[in-house]
């Protein structure tokens, strides 16, 4: 069906612009008339949607957490098909501003902000859309907007928190590693020249290090393509279903990272659910929705067993406690909640406690790890000059 770019003044004498499909221009015109708007000019045109519809768009989670923030306070104060055209027409990114023109075209069609964001694929998130749905529905929308823009705020900080905190550690490794590389490449060898000229007998600590050092000259590249192999081999069973199960479980079972993992997926599932039972989204849904954001195949095929339970008559925290993966602070908070009729304050609330155990735990272990690579670091290097100066040590005992 043709599409056509219009241009029309509402009932408050504001100019409005946008595109809709119509089989005529005589057709979008009464189309507009029904809309109450008055068009001043349909020219023949290509939708942004069309054209481009082929073409997947995804924005980062900064920029999904600002754009519903900001799509959330217009919302307050006009209608959604203006806001979008304001947000558009701010937008800084080309690939943003895009995004928002058809979404806002979608609207001025006549469809729902919901199914306007659908069509987009990937662009905006399952769980996102139906909680728009759901304010949609409810006459809500701004208030959904404002809950979803604090979802996804809060995990943006846990994650900017949790990176941030591991940008020292991985910086330390690296420049370690580069450290003791070059050690063994360029500092052992030379030395070894010296030593093969006195023709002396070495330490064994000193031989060791002399066959680290040639196996690293000579067989790196084999190496590096091992470890190279290694790593997509590892990469491709983490796309098979089985494999990566096997390897989830295995990483909620370690001592610490374990335990920071769980919580993390928990209090991102708790905040998910809090948010879409606020919203109006029944359980069930709610937790079928939150259950495919879960990052552990582990949690996640917990949740959608959880959701047949849920379906069956099961109470949300007695499919918490068959689980067995998630804390008991979850769910003994989940039960009180349900208890008390209260379940979205008292998710909330153990999301927040999860997200604040997850800041500590994660300070603790970093403030250990610090030292432990400075130690080994430092261990490495004294076992290099060592087997440097055992010889040098005994060369000169023999000249006197």
């Amino acid at each position: 069906m043709p599409t056509f770019e219009f241009s029309a003044i509402d009932r408050s004498g504001r100019t409005r612009t946008g595109a809709l499909a119509s089989p005529d221009g005589d057709t979008a015109r009464r189309t507009l008339e029904r809309r109450g708007l008055v068009a001043t000019q349909i020219t023949a045109g290509t939708s942004a949607a069309t054209t481009r519809s082929a073409r997947p768009v995804r924005l980062g989670a900064g920029a999904l957490a600002l754009v519903t923030r900001q799509l959330s306070t217009l919302a307050t104060v006009a209608p959604v098909e203006e806001a979008l055209r304001s947000l558009a027409e701010q937008a800084e990114s080309r690939k943003q501003r895009d995004l928002l023109s058809r979404v806002h075209t979608g609207v001025v069609e006549g469809m729902r902000l919901s199914d306007a964001m659908a069509r987009l694929g990937p662009a905006f998130p399952p769980t996102y859309r139906a909680m728009v749905a759901a304010g949609e529905a409810s006459g809500s929308l701004p208030q959904v907007l404002d809950r979803l823009a604090d979802l996804l705020e809060k995990k943006q900080d846990m994650q900017a928190k949790v990176s941030s905190a591991l940008v020292y550690p991985i910086v330390l490794a690296v420049v370690a590693l580069g450290v003791i590389v070059a050690l063994m490449t360029f500092v052992v060898p030379r030395v070894v020249e010296q030593f093969d000229v006195s023709g002396q007998r070495l330490p064994d600590i000193t031989n060791a290090m002399i066959a680290i050092s040639n196996l690293m000259l000579h067989w790196g590249w084999a190496i590096m393509l091992g470890i190279a192999v290694s790593l997509a081999l590892f990469a491709w069973a983490m796309t098979r279903p089985g494999p990566r199960l096997a390897f989830d479980g295995m990483l909620l079972k370690l001592p610490i990272a374990g335990r920071v993992i769980r919580n993390v997926e928990s209090a991102s599932l708790a905040r998910s659910l809090a948010t879409m039972i606020g919203s109006g989204l029944p359980v069930l849904e709610a937790l079928n929705l939150a259950g495919k954001t879960a990052g552990n195949t582990l949690i996640r095929a917990a949740a959608q067993e959880m959701a047949v339970q849920v379906h069956e008559g099961v109470g949300l925290s007695s499919a918490l406690r068959r689980a067995k993966v998630f804390p008991p602070l979850l769910v003994h908070l989940a039960a009180s909640g349900e208890n008390s009729g209260k379940l979205e304050p008292m998710l909330d609330r153990a999301a927040d406690y999860l997200e604040r155990d997850v800041r500590s735990a994660t300070s603790v272990a970093l403030s250990l790890l610090e030292p432990a690579i400075i130690l080994i670091m430092g261990g490495i290097v004294c076992l290099v000059i060592l087997s440097i100066l055992l010889p040098i040590l005994q060369i000169n005992t023999l000249s006197f």
